[in-house]
């Protein structure tokens, strides 16, 4: 598994014109499943995520979480994310998780996320064609992987 966390002021993600999920201040998470992710791995990933500390305080050092700070979360499925791209100039995508495996993983992911927040998580839609449009803040963008076993 791997993510991508932006911190934004503001997101959205658009599927054939419809806002299908969007937030205020909080973060944008892009998520790549891998076929051999366990329930273990969505909750390591969802409790670093909702713990990270990359928002400001009263001294403007980063210093608070999402949690802390009672912020919202997008999250966005990018099967994308797991691409190879160190041969030839078109990237493999053997590595992500095909739907029929993603899907549930996608939805495990976002049930922890809005356990652990105790509020709901704003999604895209799985599979679809979806716009993604954030102001993204500071800007902080991290890149977070499952550790190797």
């Amino acid at each position: 598994m791997r993510i991508v966390i932006q911190r934004v002021q503001h997101a959205s993600v658009t599927v054939e014109g419809c806002i299908t999920g969007q937030i205020g201040l909080g973060l944008l998470v892009l998520a790549g499943f891998a076929p051999d992710d366990t329930p273990a791995v969505l909750d390591w990933m969802a409790r670093k995520l909702v713990q990270l500390r990359i928002f400001s305080d009263d001294e403007g050092k980063m210093n608070r979480s999402v949690q802390d700070t009672g912020g919202q979360v997008l999250v966005v499925s990018q099967f994308t994310l797991l691409a190879d791209a160190r041969k030839g100039n078109r990237p493999s995508y053997i590595g992500a998780a095909p739907p029929p495996i993603a899907i549930p993983l996608y939805e495990q992911f976002v049930l922890r996320l809005e356990q652990l927040l105790r509020h709901p998580v704003a999604t895209g839609e799985f599979g679809a064609d979806m716009k993604v449009a954030l102001l993204n803040d500071g800007p902080v963008t991290i890149v977070l992987d499952y550790p190797e076993k």
